[in-house]
């Protein structure tokens, strides 16, 4: 901060003149009316000797102080800026949105692994495993395989879980547990868990949506619910029987989805029995998306897991959710 310089005020000294007329004897009294000067008897400003101006000696006086020598500027401390608010999030592309901008756009690919599709680890989470568990409510099954959520809490290994919103919906007080756990992050099973298509491919059986429209309600249906009960956006998406097309992936992104696949299938959509699920857990590559199932209690799934654990635990395998991940 600058220091204000305080006025210098210089005395300046009247420069004084002295006139210095001749001299000469007085005359004698006259006792008549006083002599009127006459204009040769005036002394003229040129016959009038002058002193010379001297400079006034520049001594400080209380009314002209000396000149002050600057002190050093000294910085203000700074102050840390408060931390920006965090941004909202972006607003979701509505269905008219997606249908126009998709209208006449034509699918090359359909399957598991299609682009847009993320199926293991980037390189430098590689070491770690991800397990995701789906829970896909409706004919899909709504129930709740306490037993496997328990294994994983019971050895400390993080997880990504993939709820559907009829799950949800069956299962809200477990959902809330779910949802406040550190342990766990919760992800995006869509709305009616179909695939996801554009021109109504199926999978398993299970019918796909016909068009861009359908596409966005089974994503933006589920996601605007998890939103709500979060506080935030899921940030993974997973559609029903893991199947897509290209066109579709292009849209999840739009609505800020990134979609998981993946690369180990644990449980064969809840269908193997626990020692295989064993052996697929045991199997799975540092780097591996573990797909499961933790909507079918009766399953192999949870003994299984429970089987596997231990085993790769002591070997030093670690464990990812999929944001820790995906940085």
């Amino acid at each position: 901060m600058s220091l204000s310089r305080r006025t210098l005020l210089v005395a300046a000294a009247g420069t004084t003149l002295a006139a210095c007329a001749p001299t000469t004897s007085p005359a004698p009294p006259v006792p008549t009316a006083a002599p009127v000067p006459t204009a040769a008897s005036v002394p003229t400003a040129a016959s009038v000797p002058t002193a010379e101006p001297v400079a006034p000696e520049p001594t400080p006086t209380p009314e002209s102080p000396a000149p002050e020598v600057p002190a050093p500027e000294v910085p203000a401390p700074e102050v840390p800026a408060p931390a920006p608010a965090p941004a909202a999030p972006a607003a979701v592309p509505t269905r008219a949105f997606v249908t126009a901008r998709y209208a006449d756009a034509v699918p090359a690919a359909w399957g598991l692994d299609v682009p847009g599709v993320l199926t293991a680890l980037p390189r430098s989470a590689a070491p770690a495993i991800a397990l995701t568990f789906d829970a896909c409510g409706g004919p899909g099954g709504s129930g709740y395989d306490a037993a496997l959520v328990a294994t994983l809490r019971t050895h400390g290994v993080p997880a990504t879980l993939f709820l559907n919103a009829r799950w949800i919906d069956a299962n809200p007080d477990t959902f809330e547990s779910l949802a406040a756990d550190p342990l766990f992050e919760i992800a995006n099973h869509g709305t009616a868990h179909r695939p996801l298509s554009v021109t109504g491919r199926s999978a398993y059986g299970i019918a796909g949506t016909r068009d861009p429209g359908e596409v966005h309600d089974e994503i933006a249906g589920n996601l605007a619910k998890l939103t709500a009960l979060l506080g935030r956006p899921p940030a993974f998406f997973r559609s029903g029987t893991a199947h897509y097309d290209d066109v579709a992936t292009r849209i999840a992104a739009d609505l800020g989805q990134r979609i998981a696949g993946f690369s180990t299938n644990a449980d064969g959509g809840a269908t193997l029995p626990a020692a295989q699920v064993r052996r697929q857990l045991l199997d799975a590559a540092p780097g591996a998306v573990v797909i499961a199932h933790m909507n079918h209690p009766d399953g192999g799934t949870a003994p299984g897991l429970a089987a596997a654990l231990p085993t790769l635990l002591a070997d030093g395998r670690t464990f990812t959710r999929l944001s820790d991940a995906f940085r």
